[in-house]
């Protein structure tokens, strides 16, 4: 099977369920950056350095979420009630519970947070945090996409919860290579 069909060269696109839509679509700006934070969160798995329990766990957390990017780039490419829509699975609230205990056990990796933090501190840190801003474009697209289509709700609860557990896995990243998290420091009045 060859890579490229041709199908898209008049700047249309095809959507699981058959329909076609411009590349601008908000529905393909909404699950293209979904792609786009599945990269980035390869870019963080590219980082991790191999060996330690610590890397181990984040490394299969990491491979985790980019499949589940899969699932809600399928979602997003599917609307509830096209055609092959059952042959989706959607979000359910026992995935954003998931997600939750997932952003518990981070966040009890690292110290407690008491300031803002820049984006930095390791490089795995700072992809780490790359993905996080990835991740809120994403739901931003998400939710203006729901002003005129359908979203699964519990898909936009989800990238929500996913944003917050970039944040506490970039955080116990810095601490288990003993990096302290960069403090904001706001400008002076």
């Amino acid at each position: 099977m060859k890579l490229y069909t041709r199908s898209g060269d008049d700047g249309r696109t095809g959507l699981f369920s058959g329909d076609r839509v411009g590349k601008d679509h908000p529905r393909i700006e909404a699950y293209g950056t979904v792609d786009e934070l599945n990269a980035c969160l390869g870019l963080a798995v590219a980082a991790i350095e191999t060996g330690s329990d610590f890397g181990n766990a984040l490394r299969t957390d990491l491979l985790e979420l980019q499949s589940r990017c899969f699932d809600l780039g399928a979602d997003l490419a599917t609307p509830e009630g096209a055609r092959n829509a059952e042959r989706i699975g959607r979000f359910s609230d026992a995935d954003v519970d998931a997600m939750e205990a997932m952003i518990d056990r981070y966040s009890d990796a690292a110290p407690e947070i008491r300031c803002f933090v820049l984006p930095g501190g390791t490089e795995l840190a700072a992809r780490l945090h790359l993905c996080r801003t990835v991740c809120r474009r994403g739901e931003r697209l998400m939710v203006h996409l729901g002003h005129s289509e359908p979203v699964t709700p519990q898909a936009i609860r989800w990238i929500n919860r996913l944003s917050d557990l970039l944040f506490a896995m970039s955080r116990a990243a810095n601490h288990a290579a003993g990096v302290a998290d960069v403090p904001w420091q706001a400008k002076e009045k």
